[in-house]
């Protein structure tokens, strides 16, 4: 089924492996010349887990094909705050706070460890057909340090559901695999273990 457009606002509660909320913020980005318009996405999560809190705040642009361009990520923790910018060419290849990142070489997708938000990314990027699957390697940023590592990921669009769009996710290096639901506009519904759609 096509994806509908984003709502203005979303917003998740955090569950089971910690407890708190993100809000995101969409908004199409003006096309430059000749190109087709992408979006920009500002949200911020806070959070509780393993006896530590934080608060991450982040801002996204997305190209009109789904590639993450640029992302901002600011953390802070008890012990301070930490900031990071990363930036892409669209074609795989990263600068993480304006030196080259080859490790993460081929990814076309940030993935926040704070947010449910950013598994949005590669499902409308792919835009599998039911029954297809991918890899999807992305640009993985830690919640508290702000850390970027590359993480593999795996998505497979389940087939047969009508107005709910599912898909298995796996991430073999934590050994963690996981069925999403995503509403009409590709957005998380249900990731358990992390998060649930609050509105």
């Amino acid at each position: 089924m096509p994806l509908h457009a984003f709502p203005a606002t979303a917003c998740w509660r955090h569950r089971d492996a910690r407890v708190g909320f993100e809000v995101a913020y969409f908004r199409a980005l003006e096309p430059a010349a000749g190109q087709a318009p992408g979006w920009r996405i500002d949200g911020t999560t806070t959070a509780r887990e393993d006896s530590q809190t934080w608060v991450v705040s982040y801002r996204i642009e997305a190209d009109a094909a789904w590639a993450t361009r640029r992302a901002r990520i600011t953390a802070t923790t008890v012990t301070g705050s930490h900031a990071t910018e990363l930036r892409a060419d669209g074609a795989g290849h990263w600068l993480i706070d304006g030196q080259p990142a080859p490790h993460l070489d081929g990814c076309l997708d940030v993935d926040l460890e704070s947010s449910a938000m950013t598994n949005t990314l590669p499902v409308h990027r792919l835009d599998l057909a039911p029954g297809a699957r991918a890899d999807a390697p992305a640009a993985y940023v830690r919640a508290a340090t702000v850390a970027t590592d590359r993480l593999e990921q795996v998505y497979r669009r389940r087939p047969g559901q009508e107005d709910r769009l599912g898909y298995d996710y796996a991430a073999p290096a934590f050994g963690f695999t996981a069925r999403l639901v995503y509403d009409e506009a590709g957005l998380i519904v249900s990731y358990p273990g992390i998060a649930e759609r609050a509105g």
